[in-house]
């Protein structure tokens, strides 16, 4: 299966013009010159950018995971500094950072790569670090149920970076923690020591 990367809005195509044509309209509203030559294509840019970065609404992140294999490993998995690049629900800001997710099997596994693309399904959509966070979680649960699930996002938010209160280089940080991992507290110091830089 294509990775989420190879997805493109389709509701974004079907639309093109009407799009092109609000962006112009944004342009011209802000106080632009929609016709000068560094915003002559400016419209359409932004319009095949949307097709990108909201390809997530193409795909059901539970079909990502795909097959799993049966190993008889019931130890700590972890994929750690996963890259996600988000919008921001509230301001359409872009929103970025990394995610670690730690399982141990029950028997089924999941391939590595598979982990990256749920996280590029789940974050490639308007959203919040909070919902990323949990989706992923209760996604691999459902889909792989493991023993546990932990997953920490972080996030550095242009919306609080660059707007607002103006603290750069300030990160979010959220956890989702699902079955063993909330039982044993050993289990989740061991997935926050792996994790750290």
């Amino acid at each position: 299966m294509a990775g989420v990367k190879d997805y493109l809005n389709s509701k974004v195509s079907d639309n093109r013009e009407k799009i092109e044509y609000h962006v112009e309209q944004i342009l011209k509203l802000i106080g632009e010159d929609s016709t000068r030559e560094g915003l002559l294509e400016t419209p359409a840019r932004v319009t095949r950018m949307y097709e990108e970065i909201f390809g997530g609404y193409e795909v059901d992140p539970r079909d990502v995971l795909g097959v799993t294999f049966d190993e008889n490993h019931e130890e700590l998995v972890i994929v750690k500094d996963i890259v996600y690049y988000s919008q921001c629900e509230h301001h359409m800001a872009p929103f970025f950072g990394k995610v670690h997710i730690g399982y141990v099997p029950s028997g089924k596994i999941v391939g590595l790569s598979k982990m990256a693309r749920l996280v590029e399904a789940v974050t490639r959509r308007l959203q919040v670090q909070e919902r990323i966070t949990s989706q992923i979680a209760d996604i691999l649960t459902e889909a792989v149920e493991p023993h546990g699930v932990m997953v920490v996002v972080e996030g550095e938010h242009l919306c609080m970076c660059s707007r607002g209160v103006k603290k750069p280089g300030s990160k979010t940080v959220t956890s989702a923690v699902r079955g063993s991992f909330r039982e044993n507290p050993a289990q989740r110091a061991e997935f926050l020591s792996l994790v750290k830089d």
